[in-house]
Order: structure tokens, then C-alpha cells, then sequence
């Protein structure tokens, strides 16, 4: 079975009443999971409402009872991981063990500008990253005061305190298909692996060149969940989809275009089909990106007539 989520994108105009309306949605409809990103702002004004990701977390976290939920992702650039650390667990233990911590290394130019924050050059910033993965996991999953000395990031006789209830923590997401450095820190680190928006034969490639990297790192390929965030486009018939495609991307392009990037595109049933073909290529969950915060009508749509095809 493919699981679903909805995943929002947190600086494109989120705020409570939007946050509580479509966490109850997603709460009641079936869906497994709520995830959100990490930013300030979009990577173009104008600026939205943005609501804080961990606070929002700590609402869900006490006002939900099922679904899975968690950050995609936040990013040790402008999070200390020591402070990263301490929220998850206890937004964890709130929930009672439904956190996914996705991390990341950060790479929005324009709000690490705006806000003062120090992106790095791409060799720096996976190198901070690396170091920021390593402090979380040591935090987490230590139960005696731990020592580190690194470039970015040291502790002293650190320890988390309480313990998280979860042994070792919430499970770490790492999302990325790059294969120089975010699929080894992924076969290194990580429970989850949280592909973007990739056609089902490249991620088929990728799944496997993960699964050599897990046996070389004396894991096995079923220690790490697949899953994916991908765009999501969805219409009444054909001519709505190529309505909205076209409002989406300013007529530039094709509903065919966009599928062939990865984004999932169409009718209802045209959805599932993209699914299934992911599904069939070793995805075992995947993070729909609702743009339209307003469009709670779509979310219900895809609960009533997808997410049954996808379960049979």
C-alpha cells in the first residue's frame, strides 16, 4: 500500500486558521501523514504569512491523534541542531511518538539574506550538515553526556534530558537526490529517505544506488522508508488540468511537461496511475504539495476518490 500525505509549504501564506482547517482535514480523511517545510519566505516576493514551523508542530501535536507529521525539512543553516534536537524530542513525546524529523542543509538564498543566517558554499554547507546530523543523532540516542568537536557545531558533556520516550528518538528524514553527498549522509543517518519529485524510472535508479550504499554501510535496504515529496495538480477532467497547469506555470507548460518532472498531474484517476507507478518502483509513501492552502475541496476529493485505489 502507497501512503499518502499532504505536505504545505509553510511560507506561502500559512497561519493558524489555514494550519487548524486543513490539519483537521488531513486528520479525519485517512491521510497517513501532515508535513510541512521550513522557510521564511518563498524564494520570490512578495512575502506571505509564514507561520513557525515548530510552534505549529507543537499545536499539531497535541490537537491530533493519528496521522505521522514532521518537518520537510529544517535546516541546520539557520537552526542550531542542539535546539532542533531538544524540540523534536519533546514535540515527539507530546504526540506520543508521531514526529519524523526531517533535517537538511539549507540552500534558500534569499531568506538566509533577508534574516542574517550564513548559507555557505555547497562543499561548506553539507560539510555543517554532516556535523549538525551527527550532534542530533548523539543527543538523541545517548544516554550519557557526549562529547564533540567539530568545525560548525560542539558540545560538552551534552546530554538531552529527559530522555526522549522513543528509544533513540524520532526517526530522521533526510530529503535529496543527490548522489555525491545526500544519499550517503542518507545511507549513514537517516530512517527515511524523502526523494523530490522524480519520474518513476530515475527513482527506481536512485532506490537501488541507495540500497548498495545501506549494504556498504552494513545496513540493510529495509532499514530506510522511501518516500517522496512531489507536486500535485488535480482537475475535474482534462480540461481543467490543463487549466490549472496553465495558471500554475504562466502557460509555459504542459500538463505531459510537468509529469515528466515528476510532478503528479491530472484527473483523479490519471493521479493514481502516476502513483502506482511510483509505488511499483519501491515508493512506500508520498508527500502531496497542496499549494492552494485555500482548496480544502481537492484535499477531500483526492481522500474520497484516490487514496481507496491506492489502499486495495
Amino acid at each position: 500500500m502507497l501512503e499518502v500525505a499532504i505536505f504545505l509549504e509553510g511560507q506561502n501564506g500559512l497561519n493558524w486558521p489555514r494550519w487548524q482547517r486543513i490539519a483537521e482535514v488531513v486528520e479525519s480523511l485517512g491521510y497517513f501523514g501532515l508535513y510541512r517545510s521550513d522557510h521564511f519566505t518563498n524564494m520570490n516576493p512578495p512575502d506571505k504569512d509564514s507561520l513557525d514551523l515548530w510552534i505549529s508542530l507543537t499545536w499539531l501535536a497535541s490537537h491530533t491523534d493519528r496521522i505521522e507529521f514532521g518537518p520537510l525539512v529544517s535546516p541546520v543553516s539557520f537552526r542550531h541542531p542542539v535546539f532542533t534536537a531538544r524540540m523534536a524530542a519533546a514535540v515527539d513525546d507530546l504526540s506520543g511518538g508521531r514526529l519524523v524529523l526531517g533535517l537538511g542543509a539549507g540552500w534558500q538564498e534569499r531568506e538566509h539574506t533577508n534574516y542574517g543566517f550564513d548559507l555557505l558554499g555547497v562543499n561548506e554547507r553539507f560539510d555543517r550538515f554532516e556535523e549538525g546530523l551527527e550532534i542530533v543523532k548523539l543527543l538523541l540516542g545517548s544516554d550519557q553526556a557526549s562529547d564533540f568537536n567539530g568545525i560548525y557545531y560542539q558540545l560538552k558533556e551534552g546530554i538531552l534530558l529527559p530522555r526522549p520516550q522513543r528509544a533513540g528518538g524520532p526517526p530522521i528524514l533526510i530529503g535529496g537526490n543527490g548522489r555525491k553527498r545526500t544519499l550517503p549522509l542518507v545511507a549513514r543517518y537517516a530512517k527515511e529517505w524523502n526523494a523530490l519529485m522524480t519520474p518513476a524510472e530515475e527513482f527506481s535508479i536512485l532506490n537501488q544506488y541507495l540500497d548498495s550504499l545501506l549494504v556498504e554501510q552494513s545496513r540493510s535496504p529495509h532499514d530506510v522508508k522511501r518516500s517522496m515529496m512531489v507536486g500535485c495538480i488535480l482537475g475535474a477532467d482534462e480540461e481543467q488540468v490543463e487549466q490549472r497547469v496553465a495558471e500554475r506555470t504562466k502557460g509555459e507548460r504542459s500538463a505531459d511537461d510537468l509529469r515528466k518532472r515528476g510532478v503528479i498531474v491530472g484527473t483523479p484517476q490519471q493521479m493514481i496511475d502516476q502513483l502506482r507507478q511510483l509505488h511499483k518502483a519501491g515508493l512506500e509513501r508520498v508527500m502531496l504539495q497542496w499549494i492552494d492552502l485555500d482548496d480544502i475541496e481537492g484535499i477531500e476529493i483526492i481522500a474520497r476518490q484516490v487514496l481507496p485505489e491506492l489502499a486495495a
